[in-house]
C-alpha cells in the first residue's frame, strides 16, 4: 500500500485502485469535499506524474479519455483547485509522492492496460439523488429525471414557465461552464433534437433559456452544479455507444392534466396583460409551456 496524506487530501494505491479522499481544510474546494471519496480503478488511469515546484509540488493523475463522467461533463474546465485528480504536496513529502507515482506507473506497465479512450465509464460518478442550489435556482437529479426550481432572482420568463422537469430519456447531454471573474457560467441540459433546433446559433442565452441555469453568483457554490452534470452524464449513453434511431423532440417528459395546462396559460395571460411579459416573451414562454404538455 502506497499512501500520501496532505492538507488537501489523501491518495492511496493498493495495486488495483487509486483511492482519493478530499481534505477537510477550509482551503479545499467545496466541490471536492461534496464529491467525497473517489475510487479510480487502474484500468481508468492513463498516467501519473509528480511535478515539483518551488514551494509545493503536485501529484497529477491522468485518466483515459471518456473514463470518468465528471471529466466528460466538465470538458477540462474545472479550476485546478477543484480538480480531484491533482494533489498539492509539501516539499518535505516529495519523496513519498514520487514513490506513489512510481508504484502506479509500475502497475500500469505490468498490467499492460490500454491507454486509449474507454468504451464505458470506469469511474461511477456522483451518487444520486443529488441536489444543488445555485444562483439561478435549485437543480436536482434523482437518477431518472432532472428538476429545476427557479429562484426569485431568475429571469421572469423562467419563473413564468414554472419548475422545469426533464426525463433522462429526453436528454442528449449536458453543457457546463463554471462562472469566474471573467464571466458567467451555465449548466445547460441539451434535449434530444435540440442540436438541429439551434443550428445557426439560435440557442437562447443561459439567463433566458428554460433548460439552463445561469451561474453568476458565488463561484465556489455554483461550482457544485458540476456534481449534477456528472451524475446525469454517468447515466446517459457513453460517448462510444452507437446512436440509434432519430432524434427525439426537444422538451421535458412531464405530462400534466388539462386543468394544470389551462391554469398555467391563464397565469401567463395575466402576466402579459399586466405588462410583466412583453409580447415576444409571452409568445416564447407559451410555446415552452405547450411543448411540455404535448
Amino acid at each position: 500500500m502506497a499512501e500520501i496524506i496532505q492538507r488537501d487530501g489523501a491518495w492511496a494505491f493498493d495495486g488495483t485502485t487509486v483511492r482519493i479522499t478530499p481534505g477537510l481544510h477550509r482551503s479545499v474546494a467545496l466541490l471536492r469535499q461534496a464529491y467525497g471519496e473517489i475510487e479510480v480503478p487502474l484500468a481508468a488511469v492513463a498516467g501519473v506524474a509528480y511535478e515539483p515546484e518551488r514551494h509545493r509540488g503536485r501529484l497529477r493523475l491522468t485518466l483515459r479519455e471518456a473514463a470518468d463522467p465528471l471529466l466528460q461533463a466538465t470538458g477540462g474546465r474545472l479550476p485546478r483547485t477543484a480538480d480531484p485528480y491533482r494533489l498539492a504536496v509539501d516539499t518535505d513529502r516529495s519523496g513519498v509522492a514520487e514513490y506513489l507515482a512510481e508504484e502506479i506507473r509500475q502497475a500500469l506497465l505490468l498490467e499492460q492496460l490500454p491507454d486509449g479512450p474507454a468504451d464505458s465509464y470506469l469511474v461511477p460518478g456522483p451518487a444520486v439523488p443529488v441536489s444543488v442550489r445555485s444562483s439561478d435556482g435549485t437543480v436536482s437529479f434523482d437518477g431518472g429525471r432532472v428538476r429545476i426550481d427557479w429562484s426569485d432572482t431568475s429571469d421572469r420568463v423562467k419563473r413564468a414557465t414554472g419548475p422545469r422537469v426533464i426525463a433522462l430519456d429526453d436528454l442528449d447531454g449536458v453543457d457546463w461552464l463554471p462562472n469566474s471573474g471573467d464571466g458567467d457560467g451555465f449548466l445547460r441540459f441539451v434535449t434530444k433534437g435540440a442540436v438541429d433546433a439551434v443550428a445557426g446559433h439560435v440557442r437562447l442565452a443561459p439567463e433566458k433559456d428554460p433548460y439552463a441555469l445561469d451561474l453568476w453568483g458565488n463561484a465556489r457554490k455554483d461550482l457544485l452544479t458540476a456534481l449534477v452534470a456528472a451524475a446525469v452524464t454517468a447515466r446517459l449513453p457513453h460517448p462510444s455507444a452507437p446512436r440509434g434511431g432519430p432524434a427525439g423532440v426537444a422538451g421535458g417528459s412531464v405530462r400534466a392534466d388539462h386543468d394544470v395546462l389551462l391554469r398555467r396559460l391563464r397565469e401567463l395571460g395575466e402576466l402579459h396583460r399586466q405588462g410583466v411579459l412583453t409580447d415576444d416573451e409571452f409568445t416564447r414562454t407559451k410555446t415552452v409551456v405547450l411543448d411540455d404538455f404535448r
